[in-house]
């Protein structure tokens, strides 16, 4: 699989990253900000997105702002929060229709590129802060969300299973904030923050698409430079705890069906040289629909409504989530845990680690067909400080034998088990 070669350049106030690619119609721009987990100041950071995408001082109302982008051909802007081991990484995206394409001469990407800027570095202010309608109205919202949460009773158990394991760790905090800040944030307090977060974050300016690279590069130049800011990477080194017991933890609500959530220690990350076992030893215990925990849980046993894994790259954990009957909590977990103890002891055939193989390396060429899905895996190469090619990517996977997946389930620890049942549900 060839993709092109990715141009990083260290500009002033930020890493600009040019991918020049024929394949995509649109040119995709994407920023993103990077800043060490901190409890200070999550919440405000949770809600900045929200509030940068609702007005800019060129483009005060919401009418005029969605004008804007209905002007630039529909052009599309979206944005989210993610940890990335014990960082917090917000990105912006922007996805803009190829000039080329167009019948007159607009500068279209140009005038998409002025809109970004205004977006981040020129969002609507009112005095010291930002307009306090908005400010109020996406605190709502906001709040909304996390409450949401609990209704989500996978989603909730996740949030508790990360709680529980990783208490103490900056890993273990909301990335979407907490209710208990809200009352606090004034518009005042959210533009000081603003403010600390376009000065202080690590910036990489991603651009993928048919393109000059020196026009681009003007453009960055134009329109995404932070004087004064040296953007030093702030990156916070990943907790990796050496679990000696595991614990168990029961919860109850009111749910119809339990959440039984695993958690286990990897000591494994991206960009590691035993990473591409571990990726091949989570499709065999619980990545696809042909996984062990799957076919065992699920289909086998019939005492889940799901049952699958996944790991943090950037963390070194590894998550097992399923749907099961409150009154099979025991057997359920017992066969789990089986699950893995199989997975130490070589039980799968050499059959099963090369299509495993082939589907990983299937998902990762998916991943990458898609600009923004490119993007996140050279993004994820960024953050380990590692450098490979696509081709090579996929060779590594290739390479991965059954003693080294082996090997990987013998490095793995339980850590964590979680529960969350009905009142009645999971007694001991």
């Amino acid at each position: 699989m060839k993709i092109s070669k990715e141009t990083i350049l260290e500009k002033d106030g930020y890493r600009l990253h040019i991918l020049p690619s024929k394949k995509y119609k649109t040119i995709n721009i994407v920023a993103k900000f990077k800043a060490p987990l901190k409890r200070e100041g999550i919440t405000e950071r949770a809600l900045l997105p929200h509030v940068l995408q609702k007005a800019t001082n060129k483009h005060p109302s919401v009418r005029s702002f969605q004008a804007a982008f209905e002007n630039l051909y529909g052009t599309a802007l979206s944005s989210d929060g993610s940890k990335k081991g014990e960082n917090h990484v917000i990105s912006f995206r922007m996805e803009v229709v190829n000039e080329s394409y167009l019948n007159d001469n607009e500068p279209i990407l140009e005038e998409a590129f002025q809109l970004f800027h205004n977006v981040l570095f020129d969002p609507k202010t009112v005095e010291n802060g930002f307009d306090p309608e908005i400010v109020e109205r996406e605190k709502q919202t906001l709040e909304q969300k996390i409450t949401s949460i609990k209704d989500d009773k996978m989603s909730y158990a996740n949030l508790r299973l990360m709680d529980h394991m990783c208490k103490g760790e900056p890993y273990a905090l909301h990335v979407h904030g907490y209710q208990e800040d809200m009352a606090s944030i004034t518009p005042e307090s959210l533009y000081n923050y603003y403010q600390q977060m376009i000065q202080q974050d690590m910036l990489d300016v991603y651009v993928i698409g048919d393109m000059d690279e020196k026009d681009v590069e003007a453009l960055t130049d134009r329109y995404f430079q932070r004087s004064g800011s040296t953007n030093a990477d702030n990156d916070q080194v990943s907790v990796s705890k050496d679990v000696q017991d595991s614990s168990e933890i029961i919860e109850r609500e009111e749910v119809n069906q339990g959440k039984l959530h695993l958690g286990y220690r990897t000591y494994t990350k991206f960009g590691d040289d035993d990473y591409y076992a571990l990726q091949v030893f989570n499709g065999i215990f619980g990545g696809f629909p042909s996984s062990k925990l799957f076919m065992n849980v699920r289909e086998k046993h019939s005492l889940a409504y799901y049952a699958a894994s996944r790991f943090e790259s950037h963390k070194g954990l590894l998550l097992v989530f399923s749907g099961v009957d409150p009154k099979d909590y025991d057997q359920a977990k017992s066969i789990i845990l089986e699950q893995m103890e199989a997975m130490k002891n070589g039980d799968f055939t050499e059959e099963q680690v090369e299509e495993t193989k082939e589907q990983v390396i299937n998902q990762l060429k998916e991943t990458m067909d898609n600009a923004n899905g490119l993007i996140e895996v050279l993004y994820h190469q960024m953050l380990s400080g590692i450098d490979m090619p696509a081709g090579k990517l996929i060779e590594n996977i290739r390479k991965v034998t059954k003693e080294q997946v082996i090997q990987m389930a013998e490095k793995i620890k339980l850590d964590t088990i979680y529960f969350l049942t009905s009142h009645k549900g999971g007694e001991k």
